[in-house]
């Protein structure tokens, strides 16, 4: 689902909003995760899950191709832990493979 789609499917929900509304709402939305994100704050939503900063430590690669040794310097990155409801949801679909 892209953001444009979002929008979309809380217009069609939303009769009192018009398109632009709904793309400030979700855009002041998106901008409070962000920055509450890099203040390092957790960010939890409850039955969906939580969303956290999470530091990873540098570390030594090797490059598949030539074999050589890299260093890879320490980097944030999200991490995403899914809510007990979500979960059991996702889990409760039956999938045609």
């Amino acid at each position: 689902m892209t953001k444009s789609m979002l929008i979309e499917k809380v217009t069609e929900r939303m009769d009192d909003f018009t398109k632009k509304q709904v793309e400030a709402i979700i855009d002041t939305i998106f901008d409070g995760m962000k920055d509450a994100i890099l203040r390092g704050e957790k960010i939890e939503i409850r039955g969906f899950g939580n969303f956290r900063l999470k530091q990873r430590n540098a570390k030594t690669a090797r490059n598949p191709k030539t074999g050589e040794k890299l260093q890879v310097p320490p980097k944030n990155a999200l991490h995403f832990k899914i809510g007990k409801p979500f979960h059991n949801a996702l889990n409760s679909i039956s999938r045609d493979v």
